[in-house]
């Protein structure tokens, strides 16, 4: 597949993955209590869904920069690798809300109560933010280094990275969702998914178009204007 395929099918499928996870993230705040069955099984089936598009996003980009720069492979390695195991993370969170929801015969916040809650604060809060971290970091080098995405990319994604980082002392926080710093905050997960899908979406439409553009090893610099 060439360079240009490449960039296009990466692009299209993290379009696509971040459009889900955008959608997604309203129906966590449309109740101000306990939300109906429907609302926890249409949000987790969406946000399911969106990281099976997420897969191939991540390894599209391992694919592109493996292409541009063979010396790159490790980091690119690293790149697909956080970026699955955070798939993994939003998988099993998921997966218990819905299955609370399915189990239990009445309404239930379950980002706080139910038998799964509390293992999933970790998943959707200290681990996300330091995948996404890794993620960001990686990515930042790489196209700081090799110029295979505009430059705001990269420095945008060193940002990015900064405040996931900033999130991680909220395990020494409390459990109440409705607190922004909190392990399970709104600000933790649900914020901070949102920023992060909406960051993707623009990097993925920038990936997207750059196939438009003859990518040599002497024109590679014409992808940062």
């Amino acid at each position: 597949m060439s360079e240009a395929s490449v960039r296009r099918y990466a692009g299209l499928f993290g379009m696509i993955a971040s459009a889900f996870i955008v959608v997604q993230v309203p129906l966590y705040f449309l109740y101000p209590g306990a939300p109906p069955d429907w609302d926890i099984l249409t949000r987790s089936l969406i946000g399911i869904v969106g990281c099976v598009f997420y897969i191939l996003f991540f390894t599209g980009l391992r694919q592109l920069i493996h292409q541009v720069d063979l010396a790159s492979d490790w980091i690119a390695g690293v790149i697909q690798a956080a970026g699955l195991l955070w798939v993994a993370m939003v998988f099993v969170p998921q997966s218990m809300e819905a299955g609370a929801a399915i189990s239990v015969d009445h309404d239930i916040d379950t980002t706080k109560e139910g038998p799964f809650a509390a293992a999933q604060y970790l998943m959707q809060g200290l681990i996300s933010r330091l995948l996404m971290a890794l993620f960001l970091i990686a990515l930042g080098i790489v196209v700081t280094r090799l110029r295979l995405l505009p430059k705001w990319v990269g420095w945008s994604a060193f940002v990015l990275a900064a405040i996931n980082l900033a999130f991680v002392p909220a395990i020494y926080s409390n459990d109440d969702p409705s607190n922004f710093y909190a392990v399970q905050g709104w600000g933790t997960t649900a914020s901070m998914g949102a920023l992060w899908s909406l960051w993707l979406l623009a990097v993925s439409i920038s990936t997207f178009r750059s196939a438009r553009r003859v990518v040599t090893p002497t024109s590679r610099a014409t992808v940062n204007a």
